[in-house]
């Protein structure tokens, strides 16, 4: 590892801490003052978003731990070779997350993949807000008083 990268590694993650907590704070006050008039406002609840979405995806493909068959047997769950064998692919497929010990039992929290969708409709929310107040400024701005 070089220089570069041993420095990216240790600053990068404080850095994105700060910056999920000052988007978060913005937002928080932004509703309070009715920033959200503004289209630059929305990108900080989407940055917000985006965090919590990170965290919800990591939280579901890790959910397996190192071991697969060491996770399941902890859970109760039986490890069935077969089934995995079958669909090898599923457990590394970027959405849905799934990491199943059988047929019956996935490792990957119920909740996962419904606050995915959540959180993408929500930013896909974020910049419909962004245009809207961009539009109905621009066309407060060009109204003749």
């Amino acid at each position: 590892m070089n220089a570069v990268s041993a420095l990216a590694a240790i600053a990068l993650p404080p850095l994105l801490l700060a910056v999920f907590v000052l988007s978060l704070w913005k937002t928080a006050r932004g509703l309070s003052a009715r920033r959200w008039e503004r289209p630059g406002w929305w990108a900080f609840p989407a940055v917000v978003l985006t965090g919590l979405g990170c965290v919800a995806w990591f939280a579901g493909v890790f959910s397996g731990g190192l071991d697969t068959r060491e996770a399941c047997v902890s859970r109760g769950a039986g490890y069935d070779e077969a089934y995995r064998s079958e669909y090898w692919r599923e457990p590394s497929r970027w959405f849905p997350l799934h990491n199943k010990c059988n047929a019956g039992f996935d490792l990957v929290p119920a909740w996962v993949n419904p606050t995915l969708v959540a959180i993408a409709l929500l930013l896909v929310g974020c910049a419909a807000g962004a245009v809207t107040t961009a539009v109905i400024g621009r066309k407060k701005s060009e109204k003749p008083d």
